[in-house]
């Protein structure tokens, strides 16, 4: 799952829907995300995407998919 691809989709989509819609993934809040978690993710590639985005924050390295927002 961690792969330049999703790195890179981190940094650029757009949650659809809910409190932080518009929002980039690699930006929501770690606690939106943990809610999720508890929720269930949503199906499909958003849901992998925002379970990799959390797995990222919770380990400190949100801050190495910052940078690619300017790509």
């Amino acid at each position: 799952m961690l792969q330049k691809e999703n790195l890179l989709k981190l940094a650029t989509v757009k949650m659809p829907f809910g409190k932080y819609a518009g929002r980039v993934l690699i930006d929501l809040p770690e606690e939106y995300l943990l809610w999720f978690e508890k929720k269930g993710f949503p199906q499909g590639e958003l849901g992998k995407l925002m379970e990799l985005c959390l797995a990222l924050k919770i380990e400190g390295l949100d801050a190495l998919v910052k940078p690619l927002k300017s790509l």
